[in-house]
């Protein structure tokens, strides 16, 4: 695989298939997702003649929908309509369309920040609405790869690792790319950077805005530098909020606002009851480890030689890239963390309906030891038989057996399988 992706290249989003299917049994549908995330082009793939394209962000659109939300959408049949949140008023007048006419697939809907978790438009839309989740490319569509690897290790199916894929510095060359399709396309990294910036400066100056009414606006930058060298520890609002002369409450308030966003993810810490000596705290993470890099001014050299700095966003590389697997898998899925007060961890604890568990353990080194076991270990004598897997994710090019379910495999499996 090149550093970059062809500007005409067209890469297959594996979530088409779930829009297809909502389509044809659901009123509205809803992909939801970063700004520059690829959502326009895959929902214009089902735009024509009989579901015309509109888009907020054009200023005409933007300006009629807000002084007529139910005007507007009173003269669409069906319709793909781009960057709802702008908008928030039309969900209500198209709840209103959908009940009159319940037709399936009448609107298809993207929106850029998760307007599905507020709680007056969740609760206006429910049993009508199909939300679908669109991150940044995933290696496995950049790759053009199967990633099943969670459906598969669900299935009782041991890591398998595959011959020639990135390793080293190679590796730390895909991590620092990420995924927004703008970004991988450019082949020189500073380049990338420049972009990213830019990115994060049209995101904090103009969609904050459309979700959030906060006082302070020029913080939120500082904010998201300071959220960038936490990334891959607790979550500590009162930290964050020092830094920037933020009460506690604002900092949680602001990072809820980035959140919304797709810009940064908490990660629930997991629980049993029969361990009392968990922690209870959230972990952070960033949806894009190029984006992170770019924040943290983390460069390829620099990484090489500090393995530790390279290690925090590794995790929320694998953190990002196990969601977007899920995200197009039959399977429903939880995501939280396991860390107890002693120190024992497991960075990431993936559990589905019936209550099945893969641990995954992220290590930016080649070598792994029997102790970066240990948070597996416990997770495994604690859930006993609902325990399907654990794995040490590292850079390495072999599946290496620690014990019964536990093995150390290739970062790459998070791809080719």
């Amino acid at each position: 695989m090149t550093s970059s992706v062809s500007p005409q290249a067209i890469i297959a989003r594996k979530v088409r298939p779930l829009v297809e299917a909502a389509l044809a049994d659901t009123r509205v549908v809803l992909i939801v997702g970063p700004r520059q995330a690829g959502k326009t082009t895959l929902a214009r793939q089902f735009a024509g003649s009989d579901r015309p394209y509109v888009t907020l962000d054009d200023a005409g659109a933007l300006s009629a929908a807000r002084a007529d939300p139910v005007g507007f959408v009173r003269g669409l049949e069906r319709a793909v309509i781009d960057e709802v949140q702008r908008v928030p008023e039309l969900m209500l007048a198209i709840k209103e369309s959908v009940d009159r006419d319940d037709r399936p697939g009448r609107f298809l809907l993207t929106g850029s920040a998760n307007i599905a978790t507020v709680p007056a438009i969740a609760d206006s839309l429910a049993g009508r609405i199909a939300t679908i989740s669109l991150l940044p490319f995933a290696q496995a569509e950049i790759r053009a790869a199967p990633g099943q690897l969670l459906g598969r290790l669900f299935a009782g199916e041991e890591p398998v690792a595959a011959e020639g894929e990135p390793l080293g510095d190679a590796l730390i060359a895909l991590v620092l790319r990420g995924g927004y399709p703008e970004a991988v396309r450019r082949a020189a990294p500073s380049r990338r950077t420049a972009w990213l910036e830019d990115y994060v400066a049209q995101i904090l100056d103009r969609d904050v805005r459309d979700i959030a009414n906060i006082d302070q606006l020029d913080r939120l930058p500082r904010l998201l530098q300071v959220l960038a060298e936490h990334a891959g520890q607790l979550v500590n609002h009162s930290s964050f909020g020092a830094a920037l002369g933020l009460s506690s409450v604002t900092a949680q308030k602001y990072v809820a606002i980035l959140e919304r966003l797709f810009l940064v993810r908490t990660l629930v810490p997991w629980s049993n009851n029969r361990l009392s000596r968990l922690v209870k705290t959230p972990k952070l993470h960033f949806l894009d480890s190029g984006l992170l890099a770019a924040l943290r001014e983390d460069e390829e050299a620099a990484l090489r030689d500090d393995r530790s700095r390279f290690g925090a966003v590794l995790e929320s590389f694998v953190f990002s890239e196990l969601l977007k697997l899920a995200s197009w898998s039959e399977r429903r899925m939880s995501f939280s963390h396991y860390r107890t007060k002693d120190q024992d961890e497991v960075d990431i604890v993936i559990e589905d309906r019936r209550g099945r568990i893969i641990g995954i353990e992220v290590k930016a080194s080649a070598t792994v030891r029997p102790q970066d076991f240990r948070g597996l270990r416990q997770l495994q004598e604690a859930t006993g038989d609902r325990f399907l897997r654990g794995l040490v994710l590292h850079d390495h090019d072999r599946v290496t057996p620690f014990g019964e379910k536990l093995q150390a495999a290739p970062l790459s499996v998070l791809w080719t399988m």
